[in-house]
């Protein structure tokens, strides 16, 4: 398999890399969700990753670069549907690697995660990924497809890999970046042209959910049948109308 290491195509064994294309070490990244070689929000996620690396102090190659990279990486590795991840280490170098996505087709069964998030604010997206992983797999092993990760402070944060946006009161809301929510990109896009507010919601609440739907820039959007076993109303239309929105602002 070919990834792009530094803004060169070579073989995965050959840069220092694991077998999933992460940078050995510590650094920032972006995953994005590719179809038909389009990535998804491109200019989006450079974006965030250069706040991110002023967080981090890291150095970043000039947008131009990242993406004639990627360009001949989706040549190279062509994909109905992918994921695409470009990590940047905090030595300098950088690799971008395309593998194949299954989109979800039916609706998510979330639990509540028992342990709290100490929350630091908004938070960056960061590897070693570990940690959030475990949680997603700790969910799937126990039947469920994701987790809701809560505060120390009991706010509602966000899902182990997602941004989760929730139906309560009638109105369409999403937590607050300060709650210690990830800005995520396709999180962005629904607060930029849906009907979507930001607003803190705190755990006592949950039961108050009417509808929820999960973001993320793999999934796009994806409709919860349940939390922890309470079915909530079907969120299909509106995860429809996110979808197509997402494809129209953001992929030129």
């Amino acid at each position: 398999m070919k990834i792009s290491y530094n803004g060169a195509l070579v073989d995965i064994e050959n840069a220092p890399c694991t077998e999933a294309g992460w940078l050995i070490g510590a650094g920032i990244f972006e995953t994005l969700r590719t179809v038909n070689g389009l990535a998804y929000a491109f200019s989006r996620h450079v974006e965030r990753a250069q706040k991110s690396s002023l967080i981090k102090h890291l150095e970043l190659p000039n947008p131009a670069v990242i993406e004639t990279a990627v360009s001949e990486l989706l040549h190279a590795e062509p994909l109905p549907n992918g994921l695409l991840r470009i990590s940047f280490d905090k030595n300098g170098s950088w690799a971008a690697v395309h593998l194949p996505y299954e989109p979800p087709t039916k609706a998510a069964k979330l639990r509540i995660h028992p342990q709290a998030l100490i929350s630091h604010g908004e938070t960056i997206k960061s590897y070693p990924y570990g940690y959030r992983l475990a949680i997603l797999e700790e969910a799937k092993s126990l039947g469920f497809d994701e987790a809701i990760i809560a505060s120390t402070e009991g706010n509602i944060c966000e899902g182990a890999v997602s941004n989760i946006i929730f139906l309560i009161d009638g109105k369409w809301i999403t937590p607050p970046t300060s709650d210690g929510v990830l800005p995520g990109i396709m999180r962005g896009l629904v607060l930029d042209y849906c009907d979507v507010k930001i607003a803190p919601l705190h755990l006592s609440r949950i039961n108050n959910v009417e509808s929820a739907i999960l973001l993320s820039s793999l999934r796009i959007a994806q409709s919860i049948e349940s939390i922890d076993g309470r079915t909530l109303a079907p969120s299909q239309a509106f995860t429809e109308e996110i979808q197509a929105m997402a494809l129209l602002h953001s992929v030129g």
